[in-house]
């Protein structure tokens, strides 16, 4: 049985609904942007490839600026109106990107972040959840969407850990300022 392992030349990341009006009931909700900005710009060293989602943009607002002002391709950002975030645009986005492994944070566990992991597996592509990127609304939420996420095959991480993971090694050209980025991150 292979073991699933991130690359830079087979993973994107995802990051699903990180809105306006969404954040203020979450658990940590500050924890959950700065983590969420912290990915983007980790992508951004990487040339890592990404997608942001939108869900209900006129209901709910656009993504909080904390994670949009670290978005270095503000075009990489998706509306949608289903709760998974594997829309037909974002599909067919990671299949010409070849991706393979998906890097998956944002909000809410139980809801889009869960739909989004399922359709994922469902579809042969390994999803790695950032446990340290994701939250809901109520704290009772995110543990069975956890647990029911990896009975999918989905892999927990945490950012520090999927950052390394890709680097692959101290000599990486991008191993300093991932480093920085990494002691930003909050637990």
């Amino acid at each position: 049985m292979p073991i699933p392992r991130l690359h830079v030349n087979d993973t994107a990341l995802l990051v699903i609904d990180v809105q306006e009006r969404l954040m203020p009931p979450l658990v940590d909700r500050m924890r959950l942007a700065g983590n969420c900005a912290i990915l983007l710009r980790m992508a951004a060293e990487l040339d890592l490839p990404y997608v942001v989602t939108e869900q209900y943009v006129s209901g709910l607002g656009r993504t909080v600026p904390e994670v949009a002002n670290a978005m270095s391709d503000p075009a990489s950002r998706v509306e949608k109106t289903r709760f998974s975030a594997l829309v037909d645009v974002v599909d067919e986005q990671l299949r010409q990107w070849r991706t393979t492994n998906v890097l998956v944070c944002g909000i809410e566990a139980h809801v889009c972040v869960l739909q989004t992991v399922l359709d994922l597996q469902a579809t042969g592509r390994q999803a790695f959840v950032c446990t340290d990127a994701i939250s809901a609304g109520q704290r009772d939420q995110i543990e069975p969407a956890l647990a029911r996420m990896s009975r999918a095959g989905a892999v927990r991480t945490g950012i520090v850990s999927a950052m390394y993971e890709l680097l692959g090694d101290a000599t990486h050209p991008c191993f300093r300022t991932c480093l920085d980025l990494a002691k930003g991150v909050h637990s």
